[in-house]
């Protein structure tokens, strides 16, 4: 790993399905249809996600499913539970069912074996470890106990823990697996969800075993989080990250991460998902255009959105941004 590529790579955590079609001008019906997206929009790699369900028998949170509204339900969201969830008490903990290896599906990283173009790479996703902890327990019950009961806390992060970094062991068994991408957000724009010790003490141990299982395969170790990561990059580089996305601007100011940790990460994203849903083709144009003459030089950054390319972004600027980072993203950079 390391030195400065050809040109400067695009990478995204996810892109909408609707973008995809409007790109092919046709419905993502296969894998297929998956790979020639990818291939066609850019991309030196398509993101495959084993099939698992963490909840098997559907348990619903002691406070009930919450559905944001919406004129259009292929845009409703389901809300985190932010009291009380599925499991509150050791009690729930025991006998709540979670999923078994046998139960987890591989079959998508076979099935695209077939249709890799030589030089493209899988990527292989997953997360949330910390997420799912506060998710299954409700983030209200989940912050009391921290403090009113730890043992649940550990167990709780050590289940999924296992159970993820199993999923990442077998998907590595798999051919032409080129990094690992843990997504999990463990910040908001002013700074850490909770204390850095507690991620230090429950997370960063799970985090550091699939850095580890990277650094044995000698593949990057791609991580995902919202919001500002300052206080945590020393223990992210520990834990063995390599790469971080999406930089979300209103939170880090990429450029400063550049000047003083672009030794330490290849930096990911930043194109302000804001920008790319109501801004114009020649403002995403501009910004990409900023992020190359300020961040690309000498290698360590891929161009991609400041989270997500959403299915609100408009498809104008979504091209925007990748044929820009195209036209403009040669090395070494001259703009």
């Amino acid at each position: 790993m390391g030195g400065t590529p050809d040109r400067v790579p695009l990478l995204e955590l996810a892109i909408a399905k609707n973008i995809k079609e409007q790109f092919l001008n046709k419905k993502i019906a296969s894998v297929a249809d998956d790979v020639e997206f990818y291939q066609k929009a850019g991309y030196d790699y398509i993101k495959v996600s084993p099939i698992i369900d963490m909840n098997p028998d559907h348990l619903q949170p002691h406070e009930g499913k919450r559905v944001s509204e919406a004129t259009d339900t292929t845009n409703e969201r389901e809300w985190h539970a932010s009291g009380a969830g599925i499991i509150t008490t050791m009690e729930e903990f025991e006998k709540f069912r979670f999923p078994k290896p046998e139960e987890v599906d591989y079959s998508p990283f076979e099935e695209v074996q077939q249709f890799l173009p030589d030089g493209m790479k899988v990527i292989c996703q997953y997360g949330d470890i910390f997420t799912w902890t506060w998710d299954f327990m409700g983030f209200e019950t989940f912050s009391f106990a921290l403090i009113d009961n730890p043992e649940l806390i550990r167990r709780l992060f050590d289940k999924i823990g296992e159970i993820e970094l199993n999923l990442f062991e077998n998907c590595l068994s798999f051919d032409n697996i080129g990094a690992l991408f843990y997504s999990d957000d463990i910040a908001i724009n002013s700074g850490l969800f909770v204390r850095l010790d507690i991620y230090r003490e429950y997370l960063f141990p799970w985090m550091k075993k699939i850095g580890d299982l990277c650094k044995k395969h000698d593949i990057p170790f791609i991580f995902h989080s919202d919001g500002n990561l300052w206080e945590a990059m020393d223990d992210l580089i520990k834990c063995g990250v390599n790469a971080l996305q999406p930089l979300e601007p209103q939170a880090i100011d990429i450029v400063d991460v550049k000047k003083k940790r672009g030794n330490d990460f290849c930096l990911v994203g930043n194109v302000d998902v804001d920008l790319l849903t109501r801004g114009t083709p020649e403002e995403v144009e501009a910004e990409v255009i900023r992020l190359l003459k300020n961040v690309a030089p000498e290698g360590g950054y891929c161009v991609g959105s400041g989270n997500t390319v959403a299915e609100y972004v408009k498809y104008e600027n979504y091209l925007a941004m990748i044929e820009t980072a195209k036209k403009y993203g040669e090395y070494p950079i001259e703009i």
